[in-house]
């Protein structure tokens, strides 16, 4: 079922960082309410009754949903599993169109100008962090230039010239930057408005099947590296070879 987003209400869930963020707008090119609430582990709790409330500001109720954007990583593993379940459930109940912007592209975008090259990155921890570069055209088009993943400092090293980079990283990392005459504009928590503003923009998000969809986590869970670790091998498939 293709959503007419003009029509109907559009819903951002931004779930990848401590910040979680939700916006609602009806038509596509309404201002979005947005509510957020700062702290890790919150988001299960939260999530829907932020939704709940972000809908009961527009008088809509989750019927009236025709679009759900939904950040899908890298980023918290918990995180990011709680936004994909609510985005499935909305499209398997509702029949909401889903699309999907990856967090750091949403970090990024409020603070690209047209013309420029933009390095976004969150720290991952284990002195990595994650990273993307992206070209932010002079027609709106948004076009990925290294895509995101867990990166090194060694890797970084290796990234094209850019003219500006957002977000947070480790010590290490932002030292290479000011090297390249780059101070790192953060931590830029990435929000569901720009979310929800980015399903307009070419290049900006991809519409995915819900049911085949997944989020980029970036790397494996902590429970799974160290599962892995200690057997020597891959995490068994749950669902099996086919999956």
């Amino acid at each position: 079922m293709t959503a007419d987003i003009s029509e109907r209400v559009s819903v951002g869930l931004e779930t990848a960082t401590n910040r979680l963020s939700v916006a609602a707008a009806r038509g596509g090119n309404t201002d979005p309410v947005e509510f957020t609430l700062e702290g890790a582990r919150r988001h299960a709790g939260a999530l829907l009754p932020l939704l709940e409330r972000a809908l009961a500001a527009l008088h809509a109720a989750p019927a009236d949903i025709g679009l759900v954007a939904v950040s899908d990583g890298p980023g918290s593993f918990t995180g990011l599993r709680v936004g994909a379940a609510v985005a499935k459930a909305l499209a398997a109940e509702g029949g909401a169109e889903v699309r999907t912007v990856p967090s750091l592209l949403v970090r990024a975008t409020p603070h690209a100008a047209a013309g420029q090259r933009v390095l976004a990155l969150s720290d991952a921890l284990r002195g990595e962090a994650f990273a993307g570069v992206w070209d932010f055209g002079a027609n709106g088009r948004i076009d990925t230039v290294v895509p995101p993943s867990a990166v090194s400092l060694e890797q970084l090293r290796r990234f094209p010239p850019v003219q500006l980079a957002v977000g947070e990283a480790p010590v290490a990392m932002r030292a290479e930057l000011q090297q390249r005459g780059l101070t790192l504009l953060g931590p830029a928590w990435p929000s569901a408005v720009t979310l929800l503003a980015l399903c307009r923009r070419p290049g900006g998000e991809r519409r995915v099947d819900p049911d085949g969809w997944e989020p980029d986590y970036g790397r494996p869970a902590e429970a799974q590296a160290r599962w892995e670790r200690s057997h020597g091998r891959p995490l068994p498939n749950p669902a099996g070879d086919a999956a």
